[in-house]
């Protein structure tokens, strides 16, 4: 099966981004994506968010965001990841830090709220964000089982652990991931250890601009990068397969020679 991991510079503007975000689904899937990541953020971005503007911005999973994304996804034959900020309750809640994932007849078939808050090199994405308990969303495509994580949750070798553990033997991973000195060295390390230790597929899709790394890429079970983008906006495509999976882990059984289980936190 194609795979592709999509990038975009996102803004504040949210139709500009919702225009760039379907451009490359249709880009993706005449490359011959079945399943199209986009970044984190991919609703809308602002470099130094206040919780009042974030609380303004986000939508419900009703929302016109998922419902254009659900539309492209089924006009063009795609399963689509992608994240939002998630409005909820009906208060001044803040908003949680969502990926979606629609399917290619534009149904709704998942909704992970990202669990490990963004709480480092100076941010604190905790401030104007709300966290979830860890919750294992493991989406069935083919015979892949795509488990979905965020950005900073790449950091946590237990929250890919979780989603194997879930059954997932590819990784999709919606990121914005901040640019600075050693980063771009931390996304790639960082992606492609949680592909060898997990022998998993890793999708790791990042935006591009300002501020932000690029450089999408596409990591195989055993480590190997088998697409990557750049620094600008584009898409980046792949053949991945869960018997390749299969064969790497008779191979390596790293997994069944374990001897520690993942369990989430006490809330």
């Amino acid at each position: 099966m194609q795979v592709a991991v999509a990038q975009m510079g996102a803004t504040t503007d949210k139709a500009a981004n919702l225009t760039a975000a379907t451009d490359l689904i249709a880009r993706a899937a005449r490359a011959g994506a079945r399943l199209v990541v986009l970044p984190e953020y991919a609703m809308a971005w602002d470099p130094r968010p206040t919780p009042e503007a974030l609380a303004a911005e986000a939508e419900g999973l009703d929302g016109p965001f998922v419902a254009a994304l659900a539309r492209a996804a089924h006009a063009h034959g795609v399963t689509v990841v992608a994240g939002m900020t998630e409005r909820h309750g009906d208060g001044p809640a803040r908003p949680y830090n969502t990926v979606v994932a629609v399917n290619a007849g534009g149904e709704l078939i998942g909704a992970y709220r990202k669990v490990h808050l963004y709480d480092a090199f100076g941010d604190r994405e905790s401030d104007r964000l709300a966290p979830r308990p860890p919750e294992a969303l493991v989406l069935a495509l083919g015979d892949l089982r795509v488990g979905v994580m965020t950005c900073y949750d790449l950091r946590f070798p237990e929250m890919a652990r979780f989603l194997v553990d879930a059954g997932a033997n590819v990784l999709a991973l919606p990121a914005t991931w901040i640019a600075g000195p050693g980063k771009l060295d931390h996304w790639r390390t960082l992606a492609k250890a949680r592909a060898i230790e997990n022998t998993v597929y890793v999708l790791a899709a990042g935006q591009t601009g300002r501020y932000r790394t690029g450089h999408s890429l596409v990591v195989g079970p055993s480590g190997e990068v088998l697409a990557e983008a750049g620094e600008e906006p584009g898409v980046a495509v792949a053949e991945v397969s869960g018997a390749q999976v299969q064969a790497v882990r008779e191979r390596n059984p790293s997994l069944a020679n374990r001897r520690f289980e993942v369990r989430p936190a006490d809330a």
